[in-house]
């Protein structure tokens, strides 16, 4: 039911896929790449809430039954999804109760990785909010990550200074290396021991909705079911 509208697009960086407040035209797929979901207070108050690759999907409101982009949505690492209109997407929900079932596990999988955001972002210190940012990244994209210290100060709502202190300890302590307008992760093992429990659960909440998972569950010590 979705292939004949689906169509295969290339993703560059800061697309938008979805605007706050504005009716969703496509539903994306990401093959390569991350998409960033964007909540705002106000101009230049932003953070990322969301994040998601080619385990994931845009427009997760629209398997709710509704229409309106909650938050931004754009492209954070260039890639390449298949896309499909709204309409015959809905059309599909409407006619299979099985895809609808199967995409609301992904908008739970998706619901626990944002509240656990809220919960790093409340109790831990930037360094540990910018491991598990690294972590999720990791991913979904691989161990060399091009992105830029502004960039990141979006994404974890921080000024550009205290990003540039973050990422400074992160390699001062061999968990990374960071050059300009790149960061490569050299200790992953360390980056989920510095985490401390904010990492993990929404991959493993992943693995047992989904039945498969883009996180390498045996680097933090879990088996599959």
């Amino acid at each position: 039911m979705l292939s004949p509208h689906l169509e295969r697009v290339e993703l560059g960086l800061r697309d938008p896929l979805e605007q706050h407040g504005r009716p969703i035209k496509f539903v994306y797929f990401f093959e390569q790449g991350i998409g960033s979901i964007v909540a705002k207070m106000a101009p230049d108050r932003d953070a990322e809430v969301g994040i998601l690759g080619h385990e994931g999907m845009t427009g997760t409101v629209a398997v709710l039954g509704d229409d309106l982009a909650p938050h931004d949505c754009f492209v954070q690492l260039a890639g390449a999804a298949m896309r499909i209109p709204i309409a015959p997407f809905r059309d599909a929900l409407e006619q299979s109760p099985t895809l609808q079932r199967f995409l609301l596990r992904f908008v739970q999988c998706l619901m626990m990785q944002t509240s656990y955001t809220a919960l790093a972002n409340a109790r831990q210190q930037l360094e540990s909010r910018l491991a598990r940012w690294l972590l999720m990244c990791e991913d979904r994209a691989g161990a060399e990550l091009n992105i830029t210290h502004e960039f990141l100060s979006i994404m974890l709502g921080v000024r550009r200074p205290g990003v540039t202190v973050g990422i400074q300890v992160l390699e001062g302590n061999g968990l990374i290396r960071a050059t300009r307008g790149k960061i490569v992760i050299r200790n992953r093992e360390a980056l989920i021991e510095l985490v401390d429990g904010s990492y993990g659960a929404p991959e493993a909440e992943y693995e047992r909705l989904i039945g498969s998972s883009p996180v390498r569950l045996k680097a933090l010590g879990t088996s599959k079911q």
